[in-house]
C-alpha cells in the first residue's frame, strides 16, 4: 500500500503544493476566553455555541417546552451567561490565572486578548504564561484522548479520527511523549505509556515516509528514553511497572525496519520503506528522487541510537549519506533539493532553504554539536553553506528592507525569487546556535575565537528573526501564512557584509493595518493557510536563550495569544489549523497536527519557562523538537570520511594538481609543489554500501600533517579555540 495522506490529514514537513482547505467549521473564540481571563462585553455575538443541538429539539413530543418557551429562553440565557463568565464552563479554572496581562482589549471583532501595551515587562510572570501554554496542551490532549485515542489523525471540529497504517503508528502519542514529560503531566503520560507498551507495533505491511517516521517516531521514542532515564525523576516520573527500556526497545525495532530504506546503490535512503518487508521504495513523484533534506536529516537520531546500543551500523549507514551528498561538490555549499537514491546525484538545480532543503543545513551544525565538537567536518560544511547563503540568497525587501532568505529555483546563476516558506524560519535561531555553540551571548563574547564575524552573524540572526515575526504581524489574525512573497528593490539589493540598511524595529503593539512594513509582503491566495507550524517560535526560543533579550518572549506571547484566539475549536475540543490568516473569524481545516503538541506548544513552553530546563549547552533538538544529549564519541565511533579536495571557492578539484597536502576537515588544498593529487577516494573506516573504504596515501599524509600541526600548536600554547 502506498503512503498517502488525506487532504486534511497530517502535514508532511516538505510539501510543494497544498490543496485548498475544505469546508469546515469555524474556529471559535470561546476557548480563548477560558484561557485568557480577559473578557470584552462588546463581544456577545461570539458567544460559544454548542456544536450539536439536543436530539429532540423542536419535536412536537415536547408540549411542555413549547408552553414554557419563555422559561426556556430565560434558563438558556442564564446558562449562556454562566458560560460567558466561566461559572459553568468545564474549562473555567483556566480563566482565573494571574498569567493573563490586563490592559486595553482589542476592539477588533473576534479578539478577547488584552494588549501587551506597556513596555515595562519586568513584572510579567513568565512561569504563569508557561502554565497557560500547558493549559492549551491539556485541552488539545484531552480532546484527542476523548475522540481519537490511539489514532494517527485527529479532526477536532468533526470529532473524527483516522489511521495512517492499518494498526496505527502512534503518530500523535509518540510525538508528544517528551512534551508530556517536560510539562510533568504524569496522568496523561501513564496513559500514553500503557498504549505504547500494549498497542504500538511497527511490524506492519505498509510503506511509510522514511524521514517523517524517523524524526517523529524514532526521535520521539529516543527523546522519551533520554528524559525518563537521565534526570532522576525530574520529568513526570511514573511508577507503572513497565521497563525502563520500553522506549529504546521500540526505537531499536523501528530503526532496524527503517534501515531497509538505505539499501540503495548509493546508500542514500529511499523516500519510503515498507516496515514489514524492510524494503526501500523510491518516491512516487519527482522521478523517484528523494528530498535532499529528508535524506540528510536522519543522522541525529541514528547516531544517538548507535551511542545508546553500541550498534555501529546505525552510525555508519546514516553517516555515509553525508559523504555521498558532499562528494557531489555543490558550489558554495548550497544543494539542490532533490537527490536520486540509486545514483547519489542531484536532480535539477532548485536551491532553497524551505521545503525539501531546510533541515540539511540544520543538521550540519547540530551533528557538530551532538558529538561535543569532535566532528569539525560538519562545522566546516555549515560555515561553507552559511557563506553561500550570504553570497547568493540574502536580499532585502522594498521599501522597508526586511532581510529575505530567498530562493534560486533555476540555480545559482539565475534569477532570485523573493519567496520564504514559513519553514525557512528555523534558520535565524540555528544561525545563533551555530555562532555561540549554545552558549549565552555574553559568555560567548569572552571566547578568544569571538570577533567581528560572530557579531555579524548574530546581527543576521536578529534581522531574519524580525522578518519571520513580520510574517505574523502582516496578517489580520496575527498568524503567519504558509508562504510569504516579498517585493524587492529593482535591481535586487544583495547582502553586503557589515553593511545593513535600516529596517523597522517591530517593537511595540500594532495591528495588520498599522504594521510598519506590511507593504513589503505579498501573500498569495494559495498560501494563506496556517498549519500550526513551529519554526518561528523555535527561533524565538533560541534567540531568547542566547541573547536574553525579552522582546523575543514578548513576541512569542503575542503569537501564542493569536493561536488561542483564532485556532481554538469553539466547543473546547482543541485547536485546528486554519484556512485563511486574513479572515476573521477564522475557518478551520479540521486537523490538529502532531507537531502542534510535539513542537509548537513545546517551544512556547520552553520560551516562557526557566532556562535551566534543557540548557542548549547540554542538548540538541532534532528537527521535530525532540531533545537528545550531547555526548563524547568515545573509542567506538569516529568520523568515517573526509571531504574531497576543494579550491578556495569550494569547488572539488578533479584535475591532477600539485599540492602540498589537503585539509582533512575542509577539503581545501594546501601549497602548490610537493605532492600530486588526482580524484580523491572517500575515506571510510567501516564497510559501507557493500564496499570496504580505502584511504589514499595522500590523505594519510594530509591527516599526519594536520595532526602534527595541531600537536605543535598545542605544545606552544597557540592552539586556536574554535567558536
Amino acid at each position: 500500500m502506498s503512503y498517502a495522506l488525506p487532504q486534511n490529514g497530517p502535514t508532511h514537513r516538505h510539501p510543494d503544493q497544498w490543496s485548498k482547505a475544505g469546508e469546515g467549521g469555524q474556529s471559535g473564540s470561546g476557548l480563548s476566553e477560558k484561557l485568557s481571563g480577559v473578557f470584552n462585553t462588546d463581544r456577545r455575538d461570539s458567544l460559544p455555541m454548542y456544536k450539536d443541538k439536543p436530539a429532540g429539539h423542536g419535536s412536537r413530543r415536547q408540549p411542555w417546552f413549547r408552553k414554557k418557551r419563555t422559561i426556556g429562553v430565560v434558563l438558556g440565557s442564564l446558562a449562556g451567561a454562566s458560560w460567558w463568565f466561566g461559572v459553568l464552563s468545564p474549562l473555567s479554572y483556566f480563566s482565573s490565572s494571574s498569567g493573563a496581562v490586563k490592559g486595553t482589549s482589542s476592539s477588533k471583532a473576534g479578539s478577547s486578548w488584552s494588549l501587551l501595551g506597556s513596555s515595562k515587562t519586568s513584572n510579567v510572570n513568565w512561569d504563569e504564561r508557561a502554565e497557560r501554554v500547558k493549559d492549551a496542551f491539556k485541552i488539545s490532549w484531552s480532546g484527542y484522548e476523548k475522540y481519537a485515542w490511539g489514532y494517527d489523525e485527529f479532526h477536532p471540529e468533526s470529532k473524527t479520527h483516522k489511521q495512517m497504517t492499518p494498526g496505527g503508528m502512534g503518530w500523535i502519542i509518540v510525538d508528544a511523549l517528551d512534551t508530556l514529560m517536560l510539562m510533568n503531566l504524569t496522568t496523561e503520560l501513564t496513559h500514553a505509556r500503557q498504549w505504547v507498551q500494549h498497542n504500538l507495533t511497527y511490524d506492519q505491511d505498509h510503506d511509510v515516509n522514511t524521514f517523517e517516521t524517523t524524526i517523529r517516531m524514532l526521535g520521539g521514542l529516543l527523546s522519551a528514553h533520554y528524559l525518563s532515564t537521565q534526570f532522576e525523576g525530574k520529568y513526570a516520573p511514573v511508577s507503572d511497572g513497565l521497563s525502563d527500556d520500553l522506549y529504546v526497545e521500540k526505537a531499536t525495532d523501528l530503526a532496524d525496519r527503517l534501515l531497509g530504506a538505505y539499501d540503495s546503490n548509493s546508500g542514500v535512503p529511499y523516500a519510503s520503506v515498507n516496515l514489514h518487508t524492510r524494503k526501500g521504495i523510491p518516491s512516487h513523484d519527482d522521478a523517484g528522487a528523494s528530498s535532499t533534506a529528508e535524506a540528510t536529516s536522519l543522522q541525529l537520531e541514528m547516531k544517538y541510537l548507535a551511542k545508546l546500543t553500541g550498534e555501529v551500523n546505525y552510525w555508519t549507514r546514516s553517516e555515509h549519506v553525508m559523504k555521498v551528498v558532499d562528494d557531489n561538490g555543490s558550489p558554495s555549499g548550497l544543494l539542490p533539493i532533490f537527490i536520486y537514491a540509486d545514483q547519489g546525484t542531484f536532480r535539477g538545480n532548485n536551491i532553497r532553504l524551505g521545503s525539501r532543503g531546510d533541515s540539511y543545513y540544520e543538521y550540519l551544525i547540530k551533528q557538530y554539536l551532538q558529538t561535543s565538537l569532535q566532528e569539525p567536518v560538519y562545522q566546516a560544511m555549515w560555515n561553507e553553506s552559511l557563506n553561500g547563503v550570504k553570497q547568493h540568497l540574502l536580499t532585502y525587501s522594498s521599501p522597508s528592507n526586511f532581510t529575505i532568505l530567498a530562493e534560486r529555483p533555476s540555480g545559482l546563476d539565475h534569477d532570485i525569487t523573493a519567496k520564504m516558506d514559513h519553514l525557512v524560519c528555523f534558520m535565524p535561531g540555528t544561525i545563533a546556535l551555530a555562532t555561540t555553540n549554545g552558549l549565552p551571548l555574553a559568555q560567548a563574547r569572552k571566547l578568544p575565537s569571538w570577533g567581528p564575524q560572530q557579531e555579524e552573524d548574530m546581527r543576521l540572526a536578529a534581522e531574519l528573526t524580525k522578518t519571520c515575526w513580520g510574517m505574523y504581524k502582516a496578517t489580520s489574525t496575527g498568524l503567519a501564512p504558509e508562504i510569504a512573497h516579498f517585493h524587492l528593490h529593482d535591481p535586487p539589493q544583495m547582502y553586503k557584509p557589515f553593511t545593513w540598511p535600516e529596517s523597522p524595529s517591530l517593537e511595540g503593539p500594532s495591528t495588520a493595518e498599522t504594521f510598519a512594513g506590511k507593504e513589503d509582503f505579498d501573500i498569495k491566495s494559495a498560501d494563506l493557510h496556517n498549519l500550526q507550524r513551529p519554526e518561528t517560535v523555535e527561533t524565538l526560543f533560541y534567540m531568547w536563550r542566547i541573547t536574553g533579550e525579552e522582546k523575543y518572549r514578548i513576541w512569542g506571547w503575542e503569537m501564542f495569544q493569536a493561536f488561542v484566539e483564532h485556532t481554538a475549536v469553539k466547543d473546547g475540543t482543541g485547536f485546528t489549523s486554519i484556512a485563511n490568516v486574513n479572515h476573521i473569524p477564522a475557518v478551520g481545516r479540521d486537523n490538529m497536527e502532531s507537531f502542534w503538541l510535539a513542537e509548537t506548544l513545546k517551544y512556547f513552553y520552553l520560551l516562557f519557562s526557566s532556562d535551566d530546563i534543557l540548557p542548549l549547552t547540554d542538548v540538541v533538538f532534532n528537527t521535530e523538537a525532540h531533545a537528545f544529549p550531547r555526548f563524547q564519541m568515545g573509542k567506538l565511533f569516529t568520523t568515517g570520511w573526509s571531504r574531497k579536495p576543494r579550491d578556495k571557492d569550494g569547488k572539488i578539484i578533479v584535475e591532477r594538481a600539485k599540492v602540498e597536502g589537503i585539509n582533512a576537515v575542509t577539503g581545501e588544498v594546501i601549497g602548490s609543489e610537493k605532492a600530486e593529487v588526482g580524484k580523491m577516494e572517500v575515506v571510510t573506516k567501516t564497510k559501507v554500501a557493500g564496499e570496504e573504504g580505502k584511504v589514499t596515501k595522500t590523505q594519510d599524509l594530509a591527516r599526519m600533517k594536520t595532526e602534527t600541526d595541531a600537536h605543535e600548536a598545542k605544545e606552544t600554547g597557540k592552539e586556536e579555540v574554535k567558536g
